[in-house]
Formats: C-alpha cells, structure tokens, sequence
C-alpha cells in the first residue's frame, strides 16, 4: 500500500517549506559570518561558494572592501536554524 499526501489547493501542507534549503556546509558558513561580527568574512576562502550562495540568497551582503556581513534577514535564519545569536555570542537578552 502506498502512502499519498493530499493537498487542499491554496493550504500550506506540513510537507512544503516556505525557504531554501541550506546544506550544513552553508549554514556552516553562516554561524561563521556571524562570529567574524563588523570584520566580515573575507573572500577567497573553502567556503567562497556558501559565501556567494548566501550572498544571492539576500543573507549576507558584500561590502566595498570585500568582506562579507550578516544582513537581517540572515540573523533571523540563523535564529530559526541554528540558535539564538544572543545564545551564540553570550549575550543578555
């Protein structure tokens, strides 16, 4: 017997996902963007295409001396994914 999901049209399913999917290497990258804080993470390293794939996903932003940041929206998917950033830099809430 197989199993078959059934979908109302126009309903959320618990089977759909609201976002890209981010590998571990990229959610990886992301917890690092955020401990490098306003040094940002500079290009040219192994992680150059989670950097750029984060990038184009609006979760980190390049800035004019080529180091990457952690934009708002990235903190939040970081807090959904990984943890809370106060959590993650020992800070009081």
């Amino acid at each position: 017997m197989a199993f078959e999901f059934k979908r109302d049209k126009g309903k959320p399913s618990i089977d759909s996902w609201d976002e890209p999917y981010l590998e571990t290497c990229c959610r990886s990258t992301l917890h690092r963007v955020l401990l490098c804080s306003d040094a940002g993470r500079p290009m040219s390293l192994k992680d150059q295409p989670c950097l750029e794939r984060l990038h184009e996903m609006g979760l980190l932003t390049l800035r004019e001396d080529r180091r990457f940041i952690i934009t708002q929206n990235g903190l939040k998917r970081h807090e959904k994914e990984i943890g809370s950033v106060h959590q993650v830099l020992h800070l009081k809430k």
